[in-house]
């Protein structure tokens, strides 16, 4: 069976649900950052593979000049002369310097990658780096990361639909649902 003839009974945020936040979430983010870009593009980073479902609804509705760019992230959690350390790779990122950066998740968990991500940047040189996220889980955190824009608080499960999968599965569903315990 297909991700698209699933129907999931534990449906968690409806697409109506969804859309409606996403169209509020642009707005807001077009309103508090048009006149601090004066003009300038705003590099939306989505962050692959959850992200990209989100980001694409969430440009659509910002009314500010955007350019659009993906990033894949591979973590591993390494041991090293005792110490577990989280080792992060991400494909290149174009026009850091001087630039005005939104990256863009389906979720944020424990903020250890945003948090790199963040720092990464920064340290690049960007001009100012934000972060929007459709659902936050604080209560999954391991570092103080805080998303400037969050759509939706859910915490304690396992989410699939509107990009996040299980095994690559579901990203394509309009909705976000539980995973049924298998």
């Amino acid at each position: 069976m297909s991700s698209q003839q699933v129907a999931f009974q534990d449906v968690v945020l409806s697409t109506e649900q969804i859309q409606n936040r996403v169209r509020e979430l642009a707005s807001q983010i077009s309103q508090q950052l048009a006149g601090e870009l004066n003009g300038r593009p705003l590099h939306v980073a989505a962050l692959l593979d959850n992200g990209f479902m989100f980001m694409s609804d969430l440009v659509r509705h910002l009314t500010i000049p955007v350019v659009c760019q993906f990033l894949k992230l591979e973590s591993k959690d390494l041991v090293e002369n005792g110490h577990e350390r989280r080792h992060i790779v991400h494909t290149p990122i174009v026009s850091i310097e001087g630039s005005d950066f939104l990256v863009v998740d389906a979720v944020l968990h424990t903020g250890l990658t945003m948090d790199y991500l963040v720092q990464q940047m920064q340290r690049k040189g960007a001009r100012s780096v934000r972060t929007a996220v459709l659902i936050d889980k604080p209560e999954e955190r391991r570092v103080d990361v805080k998303p400037d824009y969050w759509a939706f608080r859910v915490s304690g499960r396992f989410l699939v639909g509107y990009g996040l999968g299980d095994g690559n599965l579901y990203r394509n569903l309009p909705y976000v649902a539980n995973m049924p315990a298998r």
